[in-house]
């Protein structure tokens, strides 16, 4: 913070999150800390790389006035992330009562005798901040159950309803692509137990029928050899 008998300004270094095309703002405050109408003027060394919102203006006594630096859209980083921008904040006491008109460019004249402050600001540039790491499955509480399969690829439906239903009751911003492929697995896994277990159902009503059908082949031939065993038996009693 500027230790300047008429504004205090925070902060002095201007700390822009460094993005290539992408338009950057940071804020500065200004306090006045005086009982008098104060008056200030932002100017800088790159004119047209920075918009400076408002640029000048008056704070009141004991009021406070924020200011918006926005960096333009930059195509490339600079060597090694190094920034020699600077600004200059000039301020002056003007009259009680004074208004934007009254701020013309004589008012911070230091040659016609004002007492103009003046505090020097550095702009740096940082690492915009990192989205924060997706949460590993089951290291805190509320995360989405684990679903799993049986080993002949049966899925416990319980389970698969459970997660279903976890999934669908999170909030948008929640689904991750995670648990979205896990229910998408989940689902193909039932769908194959399904099949698996028609086809199962079908080969033993096959079974069942080719063991009717080789039961009723046996009592025919039964029919079959006990009828040749009487009729020889007959003949030989008649040759007999």
């Amino acid at each position: 913070m500027s230790t300047g008998e008429l504004l205090s300004i925070e902060p002095l270094e201007l700390k822009f999150p460094f993005e290539l095309k992408k338009q950057i703002s940071c804020s500065l405050q200004l306090s006045n800390k005086t009982d008098s109408y104060v008056a200030f003027k932002v100017k800088t060394t790159n004119p047209k790389k920075y918009c400076v919102r408002p640029n000048n203006g008056i704070v009141l006594p004991r009021s406070t006035c924020d200011v918006t630096v926005t960096m333009q859209a930059q195509k490339e980083a600079p060597p090694d992330m190094q920034c020699k921008d600077k600004f200059l904040l000039q301020s002056v006491k003007t009259n009680d009562g004074a208004t934007m008109k009254d701020i013309t460019p004589e008012v911070f004249n230091k040659e016609v005798g004002h007492d103009v402050e003046e505090c020097k600001l550095r702009v740096l540039y940082v690492s915009p901040p990192h989205p924060p790491s997706p949460v590993p499955e089951g290291s805190e509480e509320g995360s989405s159950p684990r679903v799993s399969a049986t080993e002949n690829g049966n899925v416990n439906g319980f389970e698969f309803s459970n997660a279903v239903k976890a999934f669908t009751e999170l909030e948008p911003q929640e689904r991750s692509a995670e648990a979205r492929s896990l229910i998408l697995k989940l689902t193909e896994e039932k769908n194959k137990a399904i099949q698996h277990s028609n086809r199962l159902r079908q080969e033993l009503e096959l079974l069942k029928r080719q063991g009717s059908k080789s039961r009723g082949g046996v009592s025919i031939l039964f029919v079959i050899i006990i009828g040749l065993i009487g009729l020889l038996l007959g003949y030989l009693m008649k040759k007999s």
